[in-house]
């Protein structure tokens, strides 16, 4: 299941909170429920999204992890239960991979095939590795969404074409600026969204090009990407035509603003990098992150319709994959039984079994491989179901009983019939 809230469908602000908040609480989202067994949690400047990985076979299941989620994330966050509820989206079942897929290729980006998402998408599942809360099923799919973005990249017309929201947000600034190759600019930020910053603004021709590091790695990150850099922050913005922040604290306040010089300031940062209020000062024109959402050119930016229907496949694929694991998992439980008899005879034995045991090991991969291979084969076209009556034929032996859970509560179900 996965609970989305994102540009299309919440206010920059909650998407705010949450980018904070959100991400620290997963561990308790998968401690503090009877049912969750995995939770990874994707927060960027745009979205917010929730995976979670159910295993209580019990109807109404997906309303409780629903509710559960929104409290827990709204008390991480500061943000109302019910402000929550209202911007979520949830998607449950078959549907959950596809819209993965679509999200880490760029599709459900602010900018159509933006660059970042991939790596966010990434990060979080090693945060969740990190941390304990991801699943097989949650890393399985997070991994295939991973391999899907770079088939999107590589066999579409997305792959290379450079869109990110930092080369939107300089395309908008652009108006702004006369010549990008004589201006002054200040990058406020050393990590790697400041690295993917410094390498567009070249592409704009910019060459004068400084760096402050709130944190103090200014001088480092100066020596790595051949850029100046600056010691006092107020001192830097006083001779900059253009600041752009990308860092992870509120980096600037009017206090740091000391000249009535024109000036623009980007602020890339979630959460803000700079202080509303310094838009209100005079000569100052601030361009945030809700101001280049809504100027995204969407239509210009559209995803192809190969994008689609590959990631379109790559979900079908995973989903009708998914049918028979219980089934793969039934066959490797009956192949690991038989041998683990076969280890404990060949350790009775008189003598150094170990070449055996090697043997016997080896010899249950190669048996399973085979089967495996061809199960999920057969689920892609659509015969899953074959397998699963050939090892009743052949071993007798069957998958887990998969308890199929509603995509909706049991109150809109009755409510519906009712209707």
């Amino acid at each position: 299941m996965c609970l989305t809230a994102n540009h299309r469908n919440a206010s920059f602000d909650l998407l705010e909170k949450l980018s904070i908040g959100a991400p620290s609480a997963v561990s308790t989202l998968v401690e503090g429920s009877a049912f969750v067994s995995g939770a990874v949690v994707l927060a960027t400047c745009n979205r917010f999204e929730a995976y979670l990985d159910i295993d209580e076979p019990l109807t109404g299941a997906t309303a409780v992890a629903v509710q559960s989620t929104i409290d827990i994330m709204s008390e991480a966050s500061g943000v109302l239960p019910e402000d929550l509820r209202s911007s979520v989206t949830v998607i449950s079942g078959d549907a959950v991979a596809g819209h993965l897929f679509a999200v880490t290729s760029g599709l459900e980006s602010v900018v159509v095939g933006e660059d970042e998402i991939s790596g966010q998408v990434g990060r979080a599942l090693v945060a969740a590795r990190t941390s304990g809360t991801t699943s097989p099923v949650l890393d399985r799919l997070f991994q295939t969404a991973a391999h899907t973005s770079r088939d999107v990249k590589n066999r579409t017309a997305l792959g290379g074409a450079g869109r990110s929201l930092v080369r939107l947000a300089l395309e908008l600034a652009s108006s702004r600026v006369t010549d990008w190759s004589q201006a002054r600019v200040l990058v406020v930020g050393t990590g790697q969204y400041a690295a993917t910053t410094l390498g567009a603004l070249r592409d704009r021709g910019a060459s004068d090009i400084r760096v402050f590091s709130p944190s103090g790695r200014a001088v480092k990150f100066a020596a790595k990407y051949d850029v100046a850099f600056e010691p006092a922050l107020a001192a830097a913005i006083a001779t900059a035509d253009v600041v752009v922040t990308c860092t992870s604290v509120l980096a600037i306040s009017p206090a740091d603003i000391s000249n009535d010089s024109r000036r623009l300031v980007i602020d890339l940062g979630l959460p803000r990098n700079v202080d509303p209020v310094v838009a209100t000062m005079p000569g100052v024109e601030l361009l945030d992150l809700e101001l280049i959402s809504k100027h995204a050119p969407i239509e210009a930016l559209t995803a192809s319709a190969d994008a689609r229907a590959l990631v379109g496949d790559a979900a079908a694929q995973f989903t009708s994959a998914a049918t028979v694991e219980p089934a793969i998992v039934a066959l490797r439980s009956h192949i690991f039984d038989l041998l683990d008899t076969e280890i404990e005879r060949a350790e009775r034995r008189p003598g150094d079994s170990s070449d055996t045991v090697s043997a016997l090991r080896h010899l249950a991969g190669v048996l399973l491989h085979g089967p495996s291979v061809r199960a999920r084969e057969l689920a892609r076209e659509g015969r899953g179901d074959e397998f699963v009556a050939a090892l009743d034929a052949l071993y007798g032996i069957a998958p887990a009983a998969t308890v199929i859970r509603p995509l909706i509560s049991t109150e809109d179900a009755d409510a519906r019939r009712a209707g």
